[in-house]
């Protein structure tokens, strides 16, 4: 069986990530970038799967992890009766080409390790050649190469290549497993001590620019900057919602969807999050990937991008591996990227709103962009579609998408209002603005349920109601939305969090929302409900792994986490809470 998704730790190095287990053991790496096929697919399969595993051979009476203070360098501690030693797992940063460093070092007595490689290519499927050459082992197959170099002897057996070895107190033995085009010529050794004080001071030197004395909660909001930072590709500024795909949100169910895509969902979160902390560059990517996805065609925007910008996400199943946990299928691509989601038009336009407020120099296309975008929104607004949680079922006319609409065009005309050249368009936008607002007032709002709904002419409850007065669009003390709130509260709350809608009678049944928990602190900070706030928000906290990762939802019966992992959106939710019920921060829906 699959290990825990709270077992694992990420590694990371701006260009993938790399998930490793508690007991030593790599189970997920994509190369050389995050949306590329995966070598090390152990996490969905088992270890013929592909993984990479160095551990003591003996019997580990104790374990403890930590990262390195301020970094993404992992250090594990194996106690055995008759010695210790410690291993330390790292991705540089800054090397001509991406590397997985892993070191071994001896602490007390005398302790045998075992190492074992596993390269599955395809996702676990095949299996490359390997030979030794010019002191390394390389193993390739097609576009891809990998070269493994240590400093013991190592052996090949039965495809794996294989070490056993004694590591005495004061000693250190270093594997380095390094990306490389076959055809090219082989990555150069990684010098691994220079690389891991660069990489620390990298890491480092980075979180550094964040100010601890802008929230009660500065290690979890550090942490999650970390996280993101390495959930960036450092070429393009893309922010991928996660490195893993089919990681299940429901035990043993088909909701496994592919997450290591750019999602134009997440721009406002993201951009709020960056420029409340302090990383205005990295904000700037961000906006500038954004713009440069979406190009002089804003009619035909994807709702999500891979890192490049690149637009193909075609989505199949991967029918060899098993699994997490045995939940199928196991899935490549997303078909929701060709889905119609008016809201994140709305997106869009906020987040360039966002920058502009946060200080951000605007980019020379953005009012090509949002002049586009609105001229496409008259014609589109009140079409159905597929909603934030990217249904794939009947299309609708959800609330939140509509919402998001009214959000596009109060940000236009309120930034455009100066403009003589298009006064004529803003005087259109402002009457539509006020035609969308009242739709959402009459068809949105159930007087019996005393409630906003997920879509028109429902009885349904939806999380995503709470970012209605996120964004602006009605007072969080407004006694609709307050009443909203407060049966969101109710109904949807399981163990002090947030579910996205009603369990279903007949399971599986997906966990806990943890954005949508982060949510719901801040709707109670905007109704001066500070300790409450607080609590809901520590609540979300407390679920967090030994490392302070989250992924995207919280199994509260299982109480294990749940979904792709760590997942952005979480972590940017955790930022922008523990920074907004500490004091002012720029708001999607101004200040």
């Amino acid at each position: 069986m699959s290990r825990r998704i709270e077992d694992y730790a990420l590694l990371g190095d701006g260009q993938t990530a790399a998930l490793l287990s508690r007991d030593g053991s790599i189970d997920w790496l994509c190369w050389p970038r995050f949306d590329d096929d995966a070598c090390f697919a152990a996490l969905l399969g088992t270890s013929d799967n592909g993984c990479w595993s160095l551990a003591p051979a003996g019997n580990i009476e104790r374990r403890a992890r930590r990262y390195q203070e301020n970094t993404l360098v992992m250090e594990t501690d194996f106690e055995l009766g008759d010695g210790a030693v410690r291993v330390i797992d790292f991705m540089p940063v800054g090397e001509a080409s991406s590397s997985v460093v892993r070191m071994v070092v001896g602490l007390r007595g005398v302790v045998q390790m075992n190492m074992s490689l596993c390269l599955r290519f395809n996702y676990g499927a095949l299996r490359p050649w390997s030979e030794p050459i010019d002191g390394a082992i390389r193993s390739c197959i097609g576009p891809d190469g990998v070269f493994l170099r240590a400093d013991i002897a190592l052996c090949m057996d039965k495809g794996r290549a294989q070490a056993s070895f004694a590591v005495q107190a004061g000693e250190s033995v270093t594997f380095a497993l390094s990306y490389g085009a076959p055809n090219e010529t082989p990555p150069p050794p990684v010098d691994a001590q220079a690389a891991l004080r660069r990489t620390q001071h990298f890491w480092r030197d980075w979180i550094d620019r964040f100010d601890n004395g802008r929230t009660h909660w500065p290690e979890a909001v550090r942490r999650s900057l970390l996280t993101l930072k390495a959930l960036t590709h450092g070429r393009t500024g893309a922010i991928v919602a996660a490195p893993t795909t089919s990681l299940p949100e429901a035990p043993g169910g088909r909701m496994n969807w592919d997450y290591r895509y750019g999602w134009l969902r997440d721009t406002s979160f993201a951009m709020v999050a960056l420029l409340n902390a302090g990383f205005n560059e990295e904000a700037s990517a961000w906006r500038d990937w954004l713009l440069r996805s979406i190009g002089a065609s804003p009619e035909h925007i994807r709702i999500m991008y891979r890192v490049d910008g690149g637009r193909h996400l075609s989505e199949w199943t991967v029918d060899w591996l098993p699994g997490h946990r045995y939940a199928l299928p196991v899935r490549v691509g997303n078909a929701a990227a060709h889905q119609h989601q008016v809201d994140v038009l709305g997106e869009i336009i906020d987040c360039l709103d966002v920058g502009r407020r946060g200080g951000l120099e605007p980019a020379s296309s953005e009012k090509f962009i949002e002049t586009r975008i609105v001229e496409h929104l008259e014609q589109v607004w009140n079409t159905p579609g597929s909603g934030i949680w990217e249904s794939r079922s009947t299309p609708r006319h959800y609330t939140y998408s509509r919402v998001m609409v009214w959000v596009a065009l109060d940000r236009f005309v309120n930034n455009r209002s100066g403009d003589a050249a298009c006064a004529a368009l803003v005087e259109r936008i402002a009457s539509l603005r006020e035609t969308v607002r009242e739709e959402i007032c009459r068809e949105g709002w159930n007087e019996a349920m005393g409630s906003f709904t997920q879509y028109y002419g429902a009885d349904e409850l939806d999380a995503s109601l709470l970012l209605m007065p996120l964004v602006g669009f009605l007072p969080a003390d407004e006694p609709r939305m307050a009443s909203t709130i407060e049966r969101i509260r109710r109904d949807l709350s399981e163990n002090g969090l947030i579910r996205r809608r009603k369990k279903r009678p007949d399971g599986p049944n997906e966990g806990t929302f943890l954005a949508c928990s982060c949510w719901m602190a801040d709707c109670l900070q905007m109704q001066g409900r500070t300790e409450e706030a607080r609590q809901q928000f520590e609540r979300v906290l407390a679920v967090a792994n030994d490392l302070g990762l989250l992924s995207e939802q919280y199994n509260a019966e299982r109480h294990e986490l749940a979904g792709n992992f760590p997942q952005a959106l979480t972590h940017l939710a955790v930022i922008n809470s523990a920074l907004g019920l500490c004091g002012p921060t720029i708001q999607r829906g101004g200040g």
